[in-house]
């Protein structure tokens, strides 16, 4: 074998060893955290960063907001702390929204990385805390400073001891003083386990620098995003959507435009700023936006400063998804989840074999009560984490109960109920909330929380697509809106503070996926197979996809013939 083969074996087995090491970084923090969110749910990032502050890795578990809006820090941090003032054991932290992952509740936290007493780069992680003081995370605020603590960037250790004063401050603003305090103890230790892997690492292989190691990965992984770029036809992609909003309305507009030379993303027409805390800042549109056409174009290539390079993107200042200080921004997931969608829409134009329909949303009910299991009076936080459908995909059935774009599992049932007085009494598939179609969109749930201890709570409502659910693709049909009430029949709105009654319980219907193509279409077998599992009702099988399903569950062959002849004959009739 040449010394050129043996080079490159080399090179690729230590950019391989450097994702293990960040993903190593990951799993400590996962399993020091505190809350659900980080520990049951995996809602957050970790990334290792050369010396410029570029990211070279990240974790395999987390979330596309938290890494991508990460990727873009860390020279934010530079700017305030240059690295030659670090010393070994210090670690910086900031949650400011328009400098990391967009609003208050989410933490970014940068530790420097030293070999020999030398800096070699830098390792930092970003994690959503269930509580930042102030209002609590929903959409309400008219200002980002009624929304909770915010933390400029500083130092939250020096040379291996925590900053007190900042502890003690936070945990006289915040409710759940413990959890929040645990975690960012267990940020802190978790950078400090990646930066000693680093480390390590770099021993392991005699390297004295990281230089060589990241030009290759950016280089590399620059021109392979680039390749898969340059299959496509050059051109401008449009796509909008319009999804419900607080006070009105919310239409998203994008231009996609592809050349040689990569892929931007312009969202000018895209609705003014909200009165309330649903608005973007350009970071996290950036984050999803290129989550997006990541998922669709390069898949398989790294997540890194070179892959996301030839990815720009541009929204107007003061619109919506481009929003300046001090825009309330807590419920910025609600319109910046809607992002990738909106940018596969364009794709499947440019794209041979087109785009997944559009899927429904994360539904996260935030909780808030005043008495403890024991009878004890105490202000308690509960944020989880409840998924509805995907949309279908061009040659498969959309996933239900599934994550997408945040990536982020479902907090567990006895999870929840073990860190407050809760109780889930319901928790199953909604059947027929997947859009018909060829391939079927994913199913949501339904769910049913209530108070633990017979007493009234509050609720942080964040729902979205009740009344503009997930469209579908090429002839699929739209998936099911959501539907949110009390189990009394008292509806409730979709965004807001408001009460649950003692005695009365929550009631979430969650949206379901888009559908993909003619239903008309979809092998009749499978739609037996969904009536059997009951993920579709015999009515629905007929009226929607002209398959006559039998009391005992079988195929009526005849009478499904007949029925989709028919309904062909009626279309190409009005089509006439």
């Amino acid at each position: 074998m040449k010394k050129k083969d043996t080079s490159r074996i080399r090179v690729q087995v230590m950019w391989n060893r450097l994702i293990s090491v960040v993903e190593e970084q990951a799993q400590t923090l996962i399993r020091a955290a505190f809350s659900t969110t980080v520990r049951e749910a995996g809602d957050l990032s970790a990334g290792v960063f050369d010396v410029k502050g570029r990211m070279l890795a990240q974790a395999v578990t987390g979330t596309p907001g938290h890494v991508n809006s990460m990727a873009a820090s860390v020279h934010h941090f530079l700017k305030v702390f240059p690295a030659h003032t670090m010393s070994e054991g210090d670690s910086f932290i900031t949650n400011d929204p328009w400098l990391t992952s967009g609003h208050l509740h989410d933490f970014t936290v940068v530790t420097p990385s030293f070999l020999d007493g030398k800096l070699v780069g830098f390792v930092a992680e970003t994690i959503h805390v269930v509580d930042v003081g102030g209002r609590g995370m929903g959409p309400d605020a008219r200002q980002v400073y009624e929304e909770g603590i915010y933390i400029p960037i500083m130092r939250i250790a020096e040379k291996g001891r925590m900053n007190e004063d900042l502890l003690r401050i936070l945990r006289s603003n915040v409710r759940e003083a413990v959890q929040v305090e645990g975690d960012l103890f267990s940020m802190v230790a978790s950078c400090d386990d990646g930066a000693r892997r680093l480390a390590q690492m770099m021993r392991e292989f005699d390297m004295t620098s990281l230089d060589d190691l990241a030009e290759h990965i950016i280089e590399s992984s620059h021109a392979a995003t680039l390749a898969e770029i340059r299959k496509l036809k050059p051109g401008v992609y449009r796509n909008s959507m319009t999804c419900d909003g607080y006070d009105g309305e919310v239409t998203i507009v994008a231009a996609l435009t592809i050349t040689k030379n990569g892929i931007h993303v312009d969202y000018t027409g895209s609705s003014p700023m909200s009165r309330f805390g649903i608005n973007v800042v350009a970071n996290y549109t950036a984050a999803y936006t290129c989550f997006g056409v990541k998922c669709m174009l390069t898949p398989d290539i790294p997540n890194n400063f070179g892959s996301m390079l030839p990815i720009t993107v541009s929204a107007p200042e003061g619109c919506i998804l481009n929003v300046q200080r001090p825009a309330p921004v807590a419920a910025r997931h609600i319109v910046g989840h809607m992002l990738p969608d909106v940018v596969l829409g364009c794709l499947h134009q440019a794209v041979k074999g087109g785009a997944p329909a559009e899927g429904s949303m994360m539904w996260n009910p935030q909780l808030r009560g005043s008495r403890w299991f024991d009878g004890e009076t105490r202000v308690w936080e509960s944020f989880m984490f409840k998924n509805g459908g995907t949309g279908a995909r061009p040659q498969s059935d959309g996933m239900s109960v599934t994550a997408f774009p945040a990536g982020v599992k479902l907090v567990p049932v006895e999870a929840a109920e073990a860190v407050s007085p809760l109780t889930i009494w319901r928790k199953e598939f909604r059947p027929n909330s997947g859009g018909a179609g060829k391939f079927r969109g994913g199913l949501g749930q339904i769910l049913e929380i209530g108070s633990a201890v017979g007493e009234a709570m509050n609720i942080q409502a964040m729902f979205d697509r009740v009344h503009h659910p997930a469209r579908g693709r090429d002839g699929g049909h739209s998936g099911a809106g959501g539907l949110v009430q009390l189990v009394s029949g008292k509806p409730i709105k979709p965004k807001g503070f408001q009460e649950i009654p003692a005695g009365d319980r929550l009631h979430l219907e969650l949206p379901g996926g888009g559908g993909f193509g003619n239903p008309f279409e979809r092998d009749p077998a499978r739609v037996v197979s969904d009536v059997v599992n009951q993920l579709i009702s015999r009515e629905t099988a007929r009226r929607d996809y002209g398959v006559v399903v039998t009391a005992s569950g079988k195929l009526d062959e005849k009478a499904t013939a007949s029925l989709r002849s028919s309904k062909g004959k009626l279309k190409r009739k009005r089509a006439g």
